[in-house]
């Protein structure tokens, strides 16, 4: 992968350093690195600065995000102990995009026993995608189970608050009863972080049936409740949503992350004015990071479409046929 191993030392030399900026090639030499390479730089990792190690992982997770090629999972499974709480951290956040089963026994431990709050609420986020998975039958129903209950003891439990509602958000995707009271109750506190978070995890519910929970809050005061309102109506596909999101983005005092998470979310649910819309915006702005995601927005909305019109082909297939032929 990465060739002579010169180069690499000297990468490690300049994280040694603490002072020179690693360059976007020495960040890709990290992807997919080999056994001598980690072990390498393993050694000299006790002697790396903490601040230098966190700005490392945040720039391969920037790459990651920008960059599907890259892989840095045998580095972030390393660091998964690590001594340093942030490192354990950046090392989970690295590994979002990674379904291997072998990472749960990890993230249980570190949900259950990690002494910082912190690696545990990551440890539960991470957990998220195999109850997930679980409902899509990709991992057996006992490792799903075993999650499920390990996240609903947690979200009930006497943890910080940090660690229960990231709990309650990663069993979220569960359609076991009880989560459905979980976040009915979370729902109701007096407490936007918790009023936000139950909205989060509705939005993985895949149940429109929270849509009378949802509605009403897209344009709350709060605005971490809002976004997260707005982020659920579109992963619900709520059409009610629809109108409300347009009329709210033609105003001019919304917030950014508000407003884009409202665009993604109108591409998530479709419709001909969300399309007019997302294309005006695209004639009316001038920066290129803002086009790109607008464009991406417009891809997702023609993705939404032509999946609601394949269910429809299929819906009318199945009605055109006998019993005997179902």
């Amino acid at each position: 992968m990465n060739g002579s191993k010169l180069p690499f030392q000297k990468t490690i030399d300049e994280l040694l350093d603490g002072q020179k900026t690693l360059s976007r090639t020495a960040l890709q030499d990290f992807s997919d690195i080999d056994s001598a390479t980690l072990n390498a730089l393993l050694e000299a990792w006790p002697r790396i600065a903490l601040d230098r190690k966190q700005l490392l992982l945040d720039e391969l997770q920037t790459l990651s995000d920008n960059n599907t090629l890259v892989s840095f999972d045998d580095l972030a499974r390393a660091l998964l102990y690590d001594p340093e709480a942030a490192v354990r951290v950046g090392a989970i956040r690295l590994l979002e995009e990674c379904n291997d089963t072998k990472l749960i026994p990890s993230y249980l431990k570190i949900l259950s026993g990690d002494p910082d709050a912190s690696a545990r609420a990551e440890a539960a986020s991470a957990l998220g995608k195999f109850v997930q998975l679980g409902e899509l039958e990709e991992i057996p129903k006992k490792t799903q189970r075993q999650i499920e209950n390990a996240l609903l003891e947690k979200a009930n439990g006497e943890d910080e608050a940090s660690v229960r509602r990231q709990a309650l958000e990663a069993v979220g995707y569960s359609s076991r009863p009880e989560v459905v009271t979980l976040i009915e109750s979370a729902f109701h506190r007096e407490d936007p972080d918790w009023q936000a978070s139950a909205l989060f995890a509705m939005g993985r519910s895949s149940d429109e049936h929270w849509e009378e929970y949802v509605i009403p809050e897209l344009l709350d005061e709060n605005p971490r409740v809002q976004l997260a309102a707005i982020e659920a109506a579109g992963e619900l596909e709520l059409s009610a949503a629809r109108e409300i999101l347009l009329k709210m983005l033609e105003e001019d005092e919304n917030d950014e992350l508000v407003a884009n998470a409202a665009i993604w979310s109108l591409s998530q649910i479709g419709g001909e004015d969300a399309r007019i819309y997302i294309e005006s915006l695209i004639d009316e702005t001038d920066d290129d990071d803002q086009v790109e995601f607008l464009e991406e927005a417009l891809d997702n909305l023609a993705f939404t479409e032509d999946l609601a019109q394949f269910d429809l082909f299929n819906l009318d297939v199945g009605d055109d046929l006998t019993d005997s032929e179902k």
